[in-house]
């Protein structure tokens, strides 16, 4: 009986121990295999939620937003420390012109001109950054990191794209796209929101 018992606590050790072992769990989203978490200046970020953005009847992207805890009101996410990131899988080739006015059309929908005027310098820098990339291909993923005390990062299959943006109301202006409350995708901004899974 004795030796059961230990054999059963060893049992119970390896089990948890493989099971720290296995990598964060992963969610299927438009075909796009997205993690539970993720790491980001060395803190672990969980999915929020995640949809597909739709152009017509196409799909053109699934995106991803992670944060340190799991928000459903734009009002708290934008007042979360800490980082965030927005992950970008496309799902069919897009021109780096196309891209960059589907984003800059997002900020003017969803920023009032202050903020617009406010944000100029910031704006033509994420401008210049899908200058210098001829355009996305499907599968290529494009992560928008806010790094605290850093400024908004961009990277395109890991490779950093410009030098980081400043001023977390750019970073803020860029969730809005999608969480805000005049979004391109109503549908989307609920998955995004954890609303809907």
């Amino acid at each position: 009986m004795h030796r059961n018992f230990r054999f059963g606590r060893a049992l119970a050790a390896a089990s948890i121990c493989f099971a720290l072992a296995q990598p964060a769990l992963a969610v299927d989203v438009g075909g796009v295999k997205l993690d539970d978490t993720v790491q980001l200046a060395n803190q672990a970020l969980k999915l929020n939620g995640a949809g597909v953005r739709y152009k017509l009847i196409f799909k053109v992207y699934t995106i991803a937003l992670y944060l340190p805890e799991k928000k459903t009101q734009l009002t708290d996410i934008l007042a979360l420390p800490g980082p965030r990131r927005l992950e970008i899988v496309m799902l069919r080739d897009i021109s780096s012109d196309d891209l960059g006015k589907s984003f800059m059309e997002g900020l003017n929908r969803t920023s009032d001109q202050a903020d617009r005027t406010r944000l100029l310098s910031q704006t033509m820098q994420l401008g210049a950054m899908f200058e210098m990339v001829p355009g996305l291909k499907k599968g290529d993923m494009l992560t928008v990191d806010w790094l605290p005390e850093e400024g908004t990062l961009c990277r395109l299959n890991g490779k950093q794209l410009g030098d980081k943006v400043p001023d977390l109301a750019f970073y803020n202006a860029l969730l809005k796209i999608w969480i805000g409350a005049h979004p391109a995708d109503t549908q989307l901004r609920a998955h995004l929101l954890g609303e809907v899974t």
